[in-house]
């Protein structure tokens, strides 16, 4: 299996979701791939099929326009969650959405996204919650108002695709504010104690193979507490060696 944990690979620069090829992503994906991949789509809303289908439409026009074109093409949701073994076993990249993380672990959970993945020889792709649900144990920032709270379960098993902990968008939401804390310094920064987050700006991403994890593109690291700047734009660090 080779995974892209990415922040966001999108363009801000337009207004229908088009890939950037900023460090080389959309180059990276497309060698990945075979000819006419089949695709999967898997949500992060279960029970909003409008959104479901208007985003993966979304992806499916975004890979057209950086010259890849599906030869199937599936959504996966509530609807049709009774087929998640055999969805995952017929396609070529699985594309794991973006959205509110707690309820999309919980989907994954509930679907045993997990246990069909293992053995997959195809190509994941996840986007912001996605890709923090690759992890093995998915470190849930919080995000909406009262998951501040220490009640709140911040840790939670994930799919085990890597043990790569990120926090996305981090150029957006480094200086959020949430109940009243710091998101960052009052917040993610004590939750890091003993920990290894990964924050990315969109157009950084993982990419993770059999030969290990490579980061591409801008990143920092918080551990115990501490962030430092690890990475650039158009430099990459082999994460083993960290």
């Amino acid at each position: 299996m080779i995974a892209f944990i990415t922040s966001s690979p999108f363009r801000e620069d337009v207004d229908r979701p088009t890939f950037s090829n900023k460090n080389q992503f959309v180059d990276r994906i497309r060698d990945c791939l075979p000819e006419n991949p089949r695709c999967l789509y898997i949500c992060s809303s279960p029970d909003r099929p409008d959104l479901n289908c208007m985003f993966g439409a979304d992806i499916f026009m975004a890979f057209a326009q950086a010259g890849v074109h599906f030869a199937s093409y599936e959504v996966l949701d509530n609807r049709n969650a009774y087929r998640t073994k055999q969805l995952v076993e017929h396609s070529d990249l699985i594309v794991l959405a973006g959205g509110h993380l707690p309820t999309q672990n919980d989907f994954f959970r509930k679907i045993k996204l997990w246990k069909w993945l293992q053995g997959y020889s195809g190509v994941v792709m996840g986007i912001s919650a996605g890709s923090m649900n690759c992890a093995k144990t998915v470190y849930v920032q919080p995000e909406e108002p009262g998951e501040s709270a220490p009640e709140f379960k911040r840790f939670r098993p994930g799919l085990g695709l890597t043990k790569v902990q990120i926090l996305p968008h981090y150029q957006k939401v480094k200086d959020y504010y949430l109940d009243g804390l710091r998101l960052f310094e009052d917040i993610t920064y004590a939750d890091s104690m003993g920990h290894t987050f990964f924050a990315l700006p969109d157009g950084s991403y993982i990419l993770c193979d059999e030969d290990g994890e490579m980061l591409f593109g801008e990143a920092y690291r918080i551990r115990n507490g501490i962030l430092e700047q690890i990475c650039v734009d158009g430099k990459s660090l082999d994460l083993n060696k960290l």
